[in-house]
C-alpha cells in the first residue's frame, strides 16, 4: 500500500512538472507574421488611384550620339493602407530592363522605393520611345519612356587643319584614316550602323558647314544612285580624289555589314537625282 502511494505521488509531479515545462515553452514561442499571397484576381486591370504615388509617369532624357545606354529611375510609394505585391515588370522590347528585387516584390504601406530602367541606345538614331508595365495583384501601371539621341557635334576646324588635311589626302587618300585623323574618321564610328554611322563617318566632310569644294554634295549628285552604287563607292572609294577606300579590305575602317548598312541608309535618304541611263 505504501509503494502504490509513493508511485502516485511520483506520477503526481511528473505531470505537473510537464505542465509547467509545456506552458512555459509556448510562452517562449516566437510568433511568426502571416505570409502575404498575392491576389492575382486584378493583376491585368488598370491600377486604381490611392494605391502607388509616383512621382512620374513620363520621363525624357537627352543621350549624346556615341552613349551606350540611358538611365531612368521611377520613384513611388505605397500610399494605401495594405501591402502591394508587384508581380512583374514588362519593357515593350529587349533593349530595356529594369533592375528589381526578387519578385513577388512585397511593398508595405508607407514604403518609398525606385523602379531603376536601363535602355541600351548603341547605334541608335533620332527620337526613342519605350514603356515598362508594372503589374501589381491591385493592378497595372505603364511608365512612358523617351530619350532624344542628339546628333554628334561636328569638330571645328580652322583653315590650316583644312589645309594639313588636303596636303595628306593628296598624297594619301587612305591618311583620314592615320594619326590625328583618325580621332574623328575611325573612332566617331565604330559600332555605328546605317543613319548613326553616316553622321558619325560621312556627315564630318559631306555635310560640314564649310565643305570642301572637291567634296560632292551627296543631295546634288548628277549620277543615277541606288544600293549597289553606294556600296561601292563607300568599299572602294575614288583613287584619284580625296575619297577614301572605308572597306576593312583597303585599309579602311568599316566592315561589310557596316558599309551595306550605310549604302541602305543612303539609298533611301537621298534619293537619285538623275534617271537611270537607257539600257
Amino acid at each position: 500500500m505504501k509503494l502504490r502511494q509513493t508511485f502516485f505521488a511520483a506520477a503526481t509531479i511528473f505531470c505537473f512538472a510537464a505542465g509547467i515545462f509545456s506552458v512555459a515553452a509556448q510562452s517562449n514561442a516566437v510568433t511568426t507574421a502571416p505570409v502575404y499571397v498575392p491576389d492575382m484576381t486584378h493583376a491585368s486591370d488598370p491600377l486604381p488611384d490611392g494605391i502607388f504615388a509616383w512621382d512620374e509617369l513620363s520621363k525624357t532624357t537627352n543621350a549624346a550620339s556615341d552613349q551606350a545606354q540611358a538611365h531612368f529611375t521611377f520613384n513611388f510609394t505605397n500610399v494605401s493602407s495594405g501591402n502591394v505585391a508587384i508581380v512583374n515588370v514588362h519593357p515593350s522590347c529587349g533593349c530595356t530592363t529594369a533592375q528589381l528585387p526578387q519578385l513577388p516584390w512585397i511593398v508595405a504601406p508607407g514604403t518609398n522605393a525606385q523602379i531603376p530602367i536601363t535602355v541600351n541606345i548603341a547605334g541608335r538614331p533620332g527620337t526613342l520611345f519605350k514603356t515598362v508595365t508594372v503589374s501589381t495583384d491591385k493592378g497595372s501601371k505603364t511608365l512612358n519612356l523617351l530619350i532624344n539621341i542628339l546628333p554628334p557635334v561636328l569638330p571645328t576646324m580652322t583653315d590650316a587643319d583644312r589645309a594639313r588635311g588636303v596636303a595628306a589626302a593628296k598624297i594619301d587618300r587612305q591618311a583620314v584614316f592615320k594619326n590625328d585623323c583618325a580621332t574623328c574618321h575611325v573612332k566617331r564610328g565604330e559600332s555605328k550602323y546605317g543613319q548613326s554611322l553616316y553622321e558619325a563617318d560621312c556627315a564630318i566632310c559631306h555635310e560640314a558647314e564649310h565643305r570642301a569644294t572637291m567634296v560632292p554634295d551627296l543631295h546634288m549628285l548628277k549620277t543615277a544612285t541606288n544600293d549597289d552604287f553606294w556600296r561601292t563607292w563607300i568599299a572602294h572609294g575614288k583613287p584619284g580624289s580625296f575619297m577614301p577606300a572605308f572597306s576593312t579590305a583597303e585599309g579602311g575602317p568599316l566592315s561589310d555589314y557596316q558599309i551595306a548598312s550605310l549604302a541602305a541608309y543612303l539609298d533611301s535618304a537621298i534619293p537619285s537625282h538623275a534617271a537611270p541611263s537607257a539600257q
